[in-house]
């Protein structure tokens, strides 16, 4: 027996879409802090040492949280080539920004404490709120048009024609999923700066967070409303479909019909179990922003991203892509992955690295672990930021 069918491929396809779930969820729920607290410095920090508060309490582990970001990007690449190709071809632009966005990060962090002059300083820290408030916005507008339909097609060679433009990605409820996406982080940001600070950072952290907290909840709730009522449309495969098929989209039939992403649920009961983990967790995170209990807060929060990006995810199962104007084009799980024995491949080098990833970062946030406070920039004047 070849090593590769010791695993059906059918499996396999299922098993890397759950672990490109685990790879974003991984990113949103370590990285989103950050970006959470970055769009947060200018309204929790009011002095320089405020804002340095806040800005060390991620300091130390953002460059870390970023390799869920590239492991995710990897994975797409990898493991789902037309989706990469497709995708990356379309938001290029929104990609783009999203980049040079995330590239001011890293130099808002290495440039604001080379001068000490107050408007250095303040432009820096502008920039890390640009460099963290806009990709939480494009990742969620971008997660708004999967949900819609991508206007892409694919002709007899699988070759793709993407007839959108840039600014026909924000339609109202893109704008309202990146909305949801912002107000998610930002309350994920001050459950962070809640734990992590202390003094008038961590108390301004709370209330910020609880405002997100409530905005996120709302956001969700009309956001599944509009997909439940049909205004956002659902799509549907409507011919056979073999789940160990070879990666071609256009050997199925598919339709957009209605509230069709309400499917899987009376499918598959349990999948309810997202939306209830994202509505839980978003109010346990808003009752523990206003009661201080800094460690339930901030699990909660990470309960809620997990329910809320788990919820898209479960609702479009088996779609991953879907072409709004094209349909039977859509990439699905079954049509869309790489080869049997690559996928396996991956997977056994992703079961040896993944738990080393984990380990490691469970270790360093061990060592660093400790509040922020104005004392202690004070005390650590030469290495803070």
């Amino acid at each position: 027996m070849i090593l590769h069918e010791l695993i059906d491929y059918s499996t396999l396809k299922l098993i890397w879409w759950l672990l490109l779930g685990v790879l974003l969820i991984g990113f949103a729920v370590t990285d989103g802090f950050d970006m959470g607290v970055g769009t947060l410095l200018p309204f929790v920090g009011h002095t320089d040492i405020e804002r340095r508060v806040a800005i060390n309490s991620i300091g130390a582990t953002w460059e870390g949280n970023q390799v869920w970001f590239i492991l995710g990007g990897g994975a797409i690449f990898a493991a789902w080539p037309p989706l990469y190709a497709i995708s990356f071809s379309g938001f290029y632009l929104a990609m783009f920004i999203v980049l040079a966005a995330m590239i001011l990060r890293p130099v808002s962090f290495k440039y604001r404490s080379k001068r000490p002059d107050p408007s250095w300083r303040n432009g820096w820290d502008w920039a890390l709120f640009v460099g963290s408030f806009v990709p939480a916005l494009v990742f969620g507008v971008a997660v708004g048009n999967v949900l819609e339909g991508v206007p892409f097609t694919l002709d007899r060679d699988l070759r793709m024609t993407y007839e959108g433009s840039f600014f026909g990605l924000f339609t109202p409820f893109s704008l309202l999923c990146g909305l949801l996406s912002v107000a998610m982080l930002v309350m994920h940001g001050g459950a962070w700066l809640g734990l992590k600070t202390d003094g008038i950072v961590a108390v301004r952290g709370r209330r910020y967070g609880s405002i997100a907290a409530i905005a996120a909840l709302v956001l969700f709730a009309l956001g599944g409303y509009l997909v439940y009522s049909g205004y956002v449309q659902g799509y549907r495969i409507t011919s056979e479909i073999d789940p160990n098929m070879p990666a071609n989209p256009l050997m199925k039939k598919a339709v957009i019909e209605g509230p069709a992403w309400m499917a899987n649920y009376s499918t598959y009961p349990w999948m309810m179990l997202a939306p209830v983990l994202g509505f839980l967790g978003t109010v346990g995170a808003l009752i523990g922003l206003q009661t201080r209990l800094e460690m339930l807060t901030f699990a909660c929060s990470k309960i809620a991203v997990f329910g809320i990006i788990s919820t898209v995810g479960v609702s479009m199962f088996p779609f991953l892509l879907p072409s709004s104007v094209q349909p039977d084009a859509s990439l699905t799980v079954w049509d869309a992955a790489s080869s049997h024995q690559t996928l396996f491949n991956m997977l056994v080098v992703t079961i040896i690295f993944l738990p080393l990833v984990l380990a490691y970062t469970a270790w360093v946030y061990k060592v660093l672990w400790g509040k922020v406070d104005e004392a202690t920039i004070e005390r650590d004047n030469d290495t803070a930021y």
